[in-house]
Parts: structure tokens; C-alpha cells; sequence
């Protein structure tokens, strides 16, 4: 199984490690499953975990060593120049949609804007994701 992993479940599984998030990025980890990540979502994710609210709980140190790590295991395609034929109701997310749609792959976030999708796209939260990695689909 392949997906992309938005940044806000790397960020959830470094906050709460023992939520669905963190459980998602440790099978990650342990190669359970490719994760397909643009330039432009690792960018996010650095940046987000820069954010004061999260290097209260995170040393610098700590977060560069988990960027390091999401980049060993991290397919790393150049960021998709065409779009998903589905947009989100917040136009900052289409990226992850359109990196999705390119690499056929299905998305594990925790936006309920785009979790919205999920009856028309391979959308899922982290705990469904699991359950389907869990029965082998």
C-alpha cells in the first residue's frame, strides 16, 4: 500500500505518540507501507514543526532528527503539475489532492476539509487507515 501522509498526521504522531497518527508513521517506519511525500509537503511539515505551540513540546534537536527520518523513509516525487479533479474547501490543501491523484495513492489526514472527500476520493483518517493496513488492503 502507498500513501501520502499529510503533515498534520507527522505532526499529531510526534504531540501524542501513542495516538493513530503516531501508530501510522511508526508502521510507516517499519515499512509497512510506502508514504509518498512532495517537497512542498515536507517544506509544510518543517515548517510546522517550527511553530512555537509545537517546539514547546518538541526540541529543535528532536524535530530535525523526525524530519531526518520521514526523509530516509519518504518516496520523494517532484510536487505534482497537474491538478485532482476534486478541490477542498480550503484551496491550500489542493496540493495534497493533486499529489495524491498523481501517484495514485490514497491520502491519511486528519483536515476535515478534506476528509469531506473521502466518499468521492481514497481519503481516510489515521484509525481507518490503520484498520485497512491491519487487513492487508
Amino acid at each position: 500500500m502507498r500513501a501520502v501522509l499529510d503533515a498534520n498526521i507527522y505532526i499529531s504522531a510526534v504531540l501524542s505518540p501513542s495516538g493513530s497518527p503516531a501508530r501510522v508513521v511508526a508502521a510507516r517506519f517499519a515499512g509497512e507501507f510506502e508514504a509518498v511525500a512532495s517537497r512542498r509537503l515536507l517544506d509544510e511539515l518543517d515548517r510546522a514543526l517550527a511553530y512555537p505551540k509545537v517546539r514547546a513540546r518538541v526540541a529543535a534537536a528532536d524535530a530535525d532528527l523526525f524530519m531526518e527520518r520521514v526523509g530516509e523513509v519518504t518516496s520523494r516525487p517532484a510536487d505534482a503539475d497537474r491538478s485532482s479533479a476534486f478541490r477542498s474547501r480550503d484551496p491550500a490543501d489542493d496540493y495534497l489532492l493533486a499529489l495524491a491523484h498523481a501517484h495514485r495513492v490514497a491520502l491519511v489526514t486528519g483536515d476535515k476539509d478534506l476528509l469531506e472527500l473521502a466518499d468521492r476520493v481514497p481519503i481516510f483518517t489515521a484509525s481507518r487507515f490503520l484498520e485497512l493496513l491491519e487487513r492487508g488492503e
